[in-house]
């Protein structure tokens, strides 16, 4: 893990386009403005693992597909 300190009004790059801002810091409250590609996903930790958890239960009640025999062999 990188650890950094800023200021409010300072920057992070992360690769060639994403860029970290402090927007305000209020006493142990951070805000953070984040410029990325519409193509890269951003999410709080806290969202993302409950995508993750939804994601891996809704595998694990998805029904078993049968072994499908194609005639030709495709």
């Amino acid at each position: 893990m990188l650890i950094l300190s800023r200021r409010r009004d300072e920057k992070i790059v992360i690769g060639d386009n994403i860029i970290v801002s402090v927007v305000e810091v209020r006493g142990d409250i951070v805000k953070l403005g984040i410029e990325a590609p519409r193509n890269v996903k951003v999410y709080r930790e806290e969202v993302f693992e409950a995508i993750r958890n939804e994601n891996a239960a809704a595998v694990a009640s998805a029904p078993a597909l049968p072994d499908l025999d194609f005639p030709g062999g495709v």
